[in-house]
């Protein structure tokens, strides 16, 4: 009962009803004293909400009238189940796929981590491919870092390059990002961050929710304790034009969002506030404005490729994302750097990921291991 809830696990669906049917039993088996399943459901149409009241009543459910995509659902279950009469036991916001197939005992390390760590705001458990239970998965591996111009990869995933599971990353580790698909955030923290950017509507929400709690000075980490398996692609195929333009806009917003606080902190032990915010806009505009011109050759290879889909998408993408900005100014950055004195700024991986990855080869994961 929510009355003993220091755990909210909590599943955002929109017409995955299969997976439910096949994933929330084990899920459900595998909560500990203290933790509770809850299925949010985002205005499924596929028979969802008849096969929870059927199959699992004791299930808790919130219901949308719509679809509010990954960061609207999410913030509205995370508002819901705040505002219950006995929500101040509540510490802890897990976010899970409904794609996500548990083993017992996968959440205790999780809330150890978080128990001991107070300075961790979020942590995630290792990754594994369903398909191939030894191998990492493309949405999460080992822990996700972000390259010099905000292209996404992980330890353990590069582009489309998988490792297997040796035990390489069985540390618990400091990374950039941690992955949405299972990804346990402390309640505190979710809601001082007003929970996940809402122009994102979904994908890569949550590097973009992982950056901006580094910059509260907080740390995103990966406990290797836990291990849980994805399918991917359960609600958008990963050739969906849909999806590739939801990746190039929101990758642009989230640098917007956090490259000038980013560099600003890192001018700020070497210049006065003020000079350190004006270097620090200087640094992010030149680096977005560089990024955007990558954004602008990938839409040209799709175009000369014939994929006009995918051309239309990064062209789209590029529109939305100057309509969707929100900028910072240099007096609120100057703001920013007077409240957060001490911060250590978020770790860029100092290299461009994908033509290091095509000349390295698989020798890219040995590379990254010894620079992370």
């Amino acid at each position: 009962m929510f009355a003993v809830m220091r755990t909210a696990v909590v599943i955002l669906n929109w017409n995955t009803k299969d997976f439910l049917e096949r994933f929330l039993p084990g899920l459900a088996e595998s909560m500990p004293e203290g933790a509770e399943v809850v299925v949010a459901d985002n205005g499924s149409s596929d028979g969802s909400l008849e096969m929870l009241d059927e199959k699992f009543p004791e299930i808790k459910q919130i219901r949308f009238d719509q679809n509010y995509g990954f960061t609207g659902g999410y913030n509205q279950a995370f508002n819901a189940l705040s505002d219950m009469p006995d929500a101040s036991d509540l510490e802890f916001f897990v976010l899970i796929n409904s794609d996500i197939d548990v083993q017992k005992g996968w959440l205790e390390p999780l809330i150890d981590w978080m128990d001991s760590h107070p300075d961790c705001a979020a942590c995630a458990p290792k990754l594994h491919s369903f398909q191939d239970r030894d191998s990492f998965e493309y949405a999460g591996a080992a822990g996700g870092l972000l390259d010099k111009f905000g292209y996404p990869f992980c330890r353990g995933r590069v582009l489309k390059k998988l490792e297997r599971d040796e035990g390489q990353y069985d540390s618990p580790a400091k990374v950039f990002w941690a992955t949405g698909a299972c990804l346990m955030v402390r309640k505190d923290d979710y809601s001082r961050m007003g929970g996940l950017d809402e122009r994102f509507f979904a994908h890569m929400e949550e590097i973009d929710l992982c950056w901006r709690l580094q910059l509260e000075g907080k740390g995103i980490w990966v406990v290797p304790d836990s291990v849980v398996y994805h399918v991917g692609g359960g609600t958008l195929p990963n050739d969906s034009p849909w999806k590739l333009k939801l990746n190039f806009r929101n990758n642009m917003l989230m640098l917007q969002n956090n490259l000038a606080k980013t560099f600003a902190l890192q001018e700020a032990g070497k210049l006065p506030a003020g000079q350190a915010a004006r270097k620090g806009l200087r640094r992010a505009r030149k680096r977005i404005y560089l990024r955007s011109r990558l954004d602008l050759c990938s839409a040209l290879v799709y175009l000369l490729t014939g994929k006009m889909k995918l051309f239309k998408s990064v062209r789209d993408a590029q529109f939305e994302a100057a309509r969707l900005s929100t900028r910072i100014t240099e007096t609120e950055l100057v703001d920013f750097l007077e409240t957060h004195k001490g911060v250590e700024p978020p770790v860029l991986f100092p290299h461009w990921i994908i033509p290091l990855a095509m000349m390295k080869g698989n020798r890219i994961f040995d590379f990254i291991r010894k620079r992370t």
